[in-house]
């Protein structure tokens, strides 16, 4: 990656707004070309991920996060009365590393649990597939898209990890109190791009949010803010392929009262760029990410809508909390007796681990996202053995 646009992709995409009605086109319609065009796309063709890129997640950081997972997903076996074949479906999988965490803690923590896997992989970028499939040549893993999965297939959890926060976005904006939408398009020099007001480019807009309670005659002219259509439709796919069990949803985001409250009348939309973040999507174009906060409310109701019961939602803090982290962090504090001296590397490994165990919990931080957990044809039983990681909700 470099810190200048990508003179391809800008060619394309000023070739497709130039071929699009009124030659303008929609934010999330820009945002899906930037970031997976098929040939140029920040995604397709490998986001910078990591200490050397643009950003960094959790499993990045430590192993704990994925173990601490493995163990949410052993625990959602049994209370499904342990059937075999339970799929694990990985949604976004990156690089592989989650990925590889869950597989080796739970191959050397529970070999019934780890023979009954059957480990999906949904993956859209052509480059992270090729990454992930070098990474695990002999491990229980295939890939598949949606389209190969049958409806109501899957018994097990579907899990994401900072992938709907991903997904394109419309960006809209109140005028004179009405709903318009802000548009894309080339500058009268053709180097640029600008931002352009107009009419919804479908109902669609305004249905959303209505369905999450937003009235926008209480919102100041001026005020702007993103519709995550894509997430929906995602939901009600994910929905589909799910018999019975669990959609566990990991992701940077707020309630809906929250995300279109009064006082961020800017929106959420960032961009991360070798790990700086702005709000300007028009720079480094297909060198750096562009993401927006995710509407949990939204998740919620559209996975109600399809058949989905909303077992909690909840903090990641508290949710690896509720998982163990705590002891982690003590035996990290109290090595085991007998063991050898430490030496000062020894001391600098722990105290660095302490510190990103820390940062995975801090609520200003990681630990702030949320954690949505969702079920499917779960027995009244089931339903009343909430997954662990749910446990802070009542405590």
């Amino acid at each position: 990656m470099t810190n200048f646009p990508h003179p391809e992709l800008c060619q394309s995409i000023r070739q497709f707004i130039q071929e699009s009605p009124q030659q303008r086109i929609t934010f999330a319609e820009y945002m899906s070309q930037v970031l997976y065009h098929p040939q140029y796309g920040y995604y397709t063709r490998g986001a910078g991920i990591g200490a050397l890129g643009d950003f960094a997640t959790s499993p990045h950081l430590c192993a704990d996060f994925g173990e601490t997972l493995a163990e949410q997903f052993l625990e959602m076996w049994h209370i499904l009365d342990r059937p075999n074949p339970f799929h694990l479906v990985e949604m976004g999988a990156g690089q592989g590393i989650l990925a590889r965490d869950i597989l080796q803690y739970i191959r050397d923590r529970d070999a019934d649990f780890y023979r009954s896997l059957d480990y999906i992989i949904i993956e859209t970028s052509a480059t992270f597939q090729q990454e992930q499939q070098r990474r695990f040549k002999n491990a229980p893993i295939r890939w598949c898209t949606w389209d190969e999965l049958p409806l109501e297939s899957i018994v097990g959890c579907c899990f994401s990890n900072e992938l709907v926060d991903a997904f394109p976005v419309h960006l809209f904006a109140i005028e004179s109190g009405n709903l318009r939408e802000i548009y894309v398009a080339n500058s009268d020099n053709d180097r640029e791009f600008v931002e352009i007001l107009g009419e919804p480019s479908t109902s669609e807009l305004a249905e959303y949010l209505e369905f999450n309670g937003i009235e926008i005659q209480n919102y100041p002219d001026g005020y702007r803010s993103e519709i995550n259509l894509a997430a929906l439709d995602w939901m009600e796919t994910v929905a589909k392929r799910l018999k019975r069990g669990y959609v566990l949803t990991i992701d940077y985001g707020y309630t809906a009262d929250r995300y279109y409250s009064l006082g961020r009348s800017r929106g959420t939309l960032q961009c991360y760029y070798q790990h700086r973040y702005h709000d300007n999507p028009y720079l480094y174009i297909g060198n750096q990410d562009i993401t927006a906060h995710v509407n949990f409310t939204a998740l919620q109701r559209q996975g109600e809508a399809c058949g989905l019961s909303t077992l909690g939602l909840t903090q990641q803090g508290l949710f690896l909390m509720a998982l163990g982290w705590g002891d982690r962090l003590v035996k990290l504090s109290n090595p085991a007796a007998g063991e050898k001296t430490a030496t000062a590397r020894d001391i600098a490994e722990i105290m660095q681990r302490r510190q990103t165990l820390h940062a995975l919990i801090d609520p200003m931080g990681l630990g702030g996202f949320q954690v949505l957990i969702q079920g499917k044809g779960l027995s009244e039983g089931e339903c009343q053995r909430l997954p662990r990681g749910l446990t802070e909700l009542s405590a």
